[in-house]
């Protein structure tokens, strides 16, 4: 049997799920070939890019590298713009190269729907694409900018009045960030928040017309909070780059309009010369083929099919469940195996209204507020991990959490307030001094000595004293190890006494003397957290070992950077790890 060659286009959430599936049932098959081409190197978190266009996050936190996805996979990244895929000879087609295939998987995306409004494209920014954040992020940024000195009035109103057409998921998440990010950006252009107007507006007779009444009053209700108007059963009828015509020729003056009212299909899908329906959208059957040829299966957005008599609709998760849908059935098919029918699994929706709030369906639950906005970011993590492990984790975290500031996250500004690491430079070397005495002390103590045996008897106390200390009065926090200790060290420990004491002895020396130099810093302070930890369930240490505890705490975030070796080692151990294959299997980078 030949090779099998499978190519996915595009890398949207369809498009990477396939290519990271497709690779798992794969694997250990040197006979097929997966092939995932995409115009950019990086898969862009769609659902996001809101948070990138009202400044709440940095530029880059909605990118992707596919390089870091699909690292040491089967899957071959291949960075090129197909023009033309011909389906009677199985391949794809670019201005330099062709592509040939035995299954193609097709899920190229859509675009916005302007609906043949006058004006609206021209005139208008979409929000689809990390470039399309962009654009929004700097117009609004230099919007106040130019507003703060302008003295006309009229002009400064257009500067300072932004709109949002449609109403739905994408709507209502990028006003709310922009209503969020508007009190940073008055206070930095001294501009009253009274002057800044933010509209809404929809068709539609209600916004957020997929969920239920009462999230969708509680939707409203927060957006009216953060100064939003609403205008619904206001259809859009022109554009222009100074004002917006809407229903009853009433018209809003501004020089920004943001247009998310509706999707189709993408241009290059249309012109493939496949049975379209609904928006441009590929017509498919319940396996998740095209009606017109069977080697040919489509994802995501692309996808026009009635499942429960419902088309699917254009979210994540219909991206998600098309693509392993498709992937099931092309393995089935290389294994002479009957396909399966796509069924649409739902878990919830959910919509941000700025940082702090949320309102979200999800397994029956209605939820809104600060648990809703705690359900989302869970499920944003779920998702990154399956594509790109604990790095993309630790990154949506450092973005989401750790970095963001004007009180912009879940939890505020508490996690975000950092201190320089050149304050914690003395305390570093202070508690690397105490340690590296303690472990001295301990040699010249005798616990080297193969003949004397320390831990495993419980009078001696704290991390620095023995017996001694103890008849001195010194209380320990603990009268006796808990039961379940004691037990540990009679049934294990004991059996090893000396070399688990002359262990402890040289951990002290070694982070004593690796916090003084300021060497995997991070490390010795998690190790110093855990020795004090254990001498106090030991009943062997008093109060004075918890001001190591906190100490070590106070340490872990990292201080070696700052005068100490980290700096020049941290660095050095990155580039290594990062090229290793370990890295790349379990994508767990350091950034």
């Amino acid at each position: 049997m030949g090779t099998k060659k499978i190519c996915i286009l595009g890398a949207g959430y369809g498009g990477v799920h396939a290519a990271k599936l497709l690779n798992r049932k794969f694997k250990k098959d040197d006979n097929l070939e997966i092939t995932l081409i995409n115009k950019q190197p990086y898969h862009t978190l769609l659902t996001e890019l809101h948070e990138v266009a009202g400044g709440r996050v940095e530029r880059d936190s909605v990118k992707v590298n596919l390089e870091k996805i699909f690292g040491k996979s089967k899957v071959k990244v291949k960075l090129d713009e197909i023009t033309e895929i011909d389906f009677e000879k199985n391949t794809l087609n670019s201005p330099n190269n062709r592509y040939d295939y035995d299954y193609l998987i097709i899920g190229s995306g859509s675009e916005p729907a302007f609906y043949n409004i006058s004006g609206a494209k021209e005139n208008s920014f979409t929000i689809w694409s990390y470039e399309d954040a962009i654009r929004i992020r700097e117009h609004i940024e230099t919007m106040f900018e130019k507003a703060s000195v302008e003295n006309n009035k009229d002009k400064r109103r257009k500067m300072l009045t932004f709109m949002v057409a449609g109403a739905g998921f994408t709507g209502v998440e990028t006003i709310g960030e922009i209503a969020e990010w508007k009190n940073k950006l008055c206070k930095d252009y001294n501009i009253s928040k009274s002057e800044v107007r933010l509209i809404i507006a929809d068709m539609s007779p209600k916004i957020l017309p997929i969920l239920e009444e009462k999230l969708i009053r509680k939707a409203e209700k927060r957006l009216r909070k953060l100064g939003v108007e609403i205008y619904t059963k206001c259809p859009i009828s022109q554009v222009s780059k100074d004002y917006v015509i809407m229903k009853d020729n009433e018209k809003v003056n501004c020089k920004t309009l943001i247009w998310s009212a509706g999707v189709q299909a993408n241009k290059f899908t249309k012109e493939l010369g496949l049975t379209l329906g609904v928006g441009g959208r590929i017509v498919t059957n319940e396996h998740m083929q095209t009606v017109d040829h069977k080697n040919v299966y489509v994802v995501g957005d692309n996808v026009d099919y009635e499942d429960n008599s419902n088309k699917l609709p254009q979210i994540v998760e219909t991206a998600l469940q098309t693509a392993e849908t498709a992937v099931e059935n092309i393995k089935n098919d290389i294994d002479g195996k009957s396909k399966i029918a796509h069924k649409s699994n739902y878990h919830g929706l959910m919509v941000s209204i700025g940082s702090r709030y949320a309102v979200a369906s999800v397994g029956g639950m209605k939820l809104s507020g600060f648990f809703a906005m705690a359900v989302k970011h869970l499920v944003n993590l779920h998702y990154l991990f399956g594509v790109g492990g604990f790095n993309l984790i630790w990154s949506y975290l450092m973005h989401e959490i750790f970095h963001i500031k004007e009180k912009r996250s879940l939890l505020g500004e508490h996690f975000s307030y950092n201190t320089p690491n050149f304050w914690l430079v003395p305390l570093r070397v202070f508690l690397g001094a105490h340690w590296l005495i303690e472990g001295i002390k301990k040699i010249q103590d005798g616990w080297l000595d193969p003949g004397n045996i320390f831990i495993i008897q419980t009078e001696v106390s704290g991390a620095s004293e023995t017996a001694d200390a103890a008849a001195n009065a010194v209380e320990p926090l603990l009268s006796s190890p808990p039961a379940i200790y004691q037990w540990f060290m009679d049934t294990f420990v004991e059996k090893v006494a000396y070399p688990m004491q002359a262990m402890v002895v040289i951990t002290e020396v070694a982070i004593g003397l690796a916090l003084i130099a300021g060497l995997f810093t991070m490390i010795s302070a998690i190790v110093s957290l855990f020795l004090t930890f254990n001498f106090i369930i030991s009943a062997m240490a008093d109060a004075s070992i918890l001001w190591y505890s906190f100490s070590s705490i106070a340490l872990i975030g990292g201080a070696g950077r700052t005068f100490g070796l980290d700096y020049y080692v941290m660095p050095w151990i990155k580039e290594k790890w990062n090229k290793t294959k370990l890295a790349r299997k379990f994508y767990v980078y350091i950034d």
